[in-house]
């Protein structure tokens, strides 16, 4: 088998797509929630905080000497900011995990119906009937 062929039915695997799909749809699920975050929870928070802004929170370590080097900073608000982005996503995935068990729970609670018998199976209940009864 030539490298291209493996690679190509290990490309086109059920699993490699799925996970392709799964880190793409991931991505674009980080950035609603970091968007819905930034955009929509972390101002209000701001503004009950006194119109802080937690992504310019931070502590000077050096001062900018000219305007070339800048000054050295530790940018707390930007960890405190990816914090509740994670605890967010978190509780979402967290959330979607519990539906999903949920739902498969629920799937295999209910019991499947006994197949109906088969023609044979008739038959031979007849003849089993017909012999019971001339004895």
């Amino acid at each position: 088998m030539s490298m291209l062929q493996e690679f190509k039915e290990f490309a086109m695997k059920g699993n490699v797509v799925d996970l392709a799909v799964g880190v793409i749809i991931g991505g674009a699920f980080g950035k609603i929630v970091s968007s819905l975050v930034a955009d929509v929870i972390m101002p209000p928070i701001g503004v009950l905080m006194g119109g802080v802004d937690f992504t310019k929170l931070g502590v000077v370590l050096k001062d900018a000497v000219d305007e070339k080097t800048p000054a050295v900073m530790l940018n707390y608000g930007n960890f405190l900011q990816t914090i509740v982005d994670f605890t967010i996503v978190a509780f979402a995935i967290f959330m979607a995990i519990k539906l999903m068990n949920k739902l498969k729970k629920a799937e295999v609670a209910a019991p499947e119906a006994p197949p109906a018998p088969t023609k044979e199976e008739l038959l031979l209940t007849e003849i089993r009937d017909i012999l019971k009864s001339k004895n």
